[in-house]
């Protein structure tokens, strides 16, 4: 399996919480992850940022934020040019797969946690 350098974006502590799943199940799997968040804590021993930080290298970019806060972040993502996008349930977003497509960033409409569970991430 090839390591695919993720952020996870929405990134949280609280164990409940999809966006902390998909943070254990990707570092159990044995990608890269960076993760971003509202309020900082730790999962799975990795950290999570509370600003955007700069980023190399990204191959896929999991959102766990609902559309209106993803604005904050077009910029960025496009700027770091992942090769994907994914949109877990909950967070899609025309506008933005319009605006990812058009600067060549594959979206892709599906759940990290299941994309990981069947083997297709």
């Amino acid at each position: 399996m090839k390591n695919k350098k993720t952020l996870v974006l929405g990134a949280t502590a609280k164990s409940d919480r999809y966006a902390f799943k998909a943070v254990e199940m990707l570092v159990d799997k044995g990608h890269s992850v960076l993760a971003i968040g509202q309020n900082a804590g730790e999962v799975a021993g990795i950290k999570i940022q509370t600003k955007a930080i700069p980023l190399k290298n990204i191959d896929t970019v999991t959102l766990y934020l609902n559309p209106l806060r993803q604005r904050d972040y077009y910029n960025y993502i496009i700027e770091t040019k992942p090769k994907r996008v994914i949109f877990n349930p909950g967070t899609e977003n025309p506008e933005f797969y319009q605006l990812l497509k058009s600067n060549a960033i594959e979206v892709e409409v599906a759940c990290t946690l299941v994309l990981l569970s069947t083997n297709q991430y």
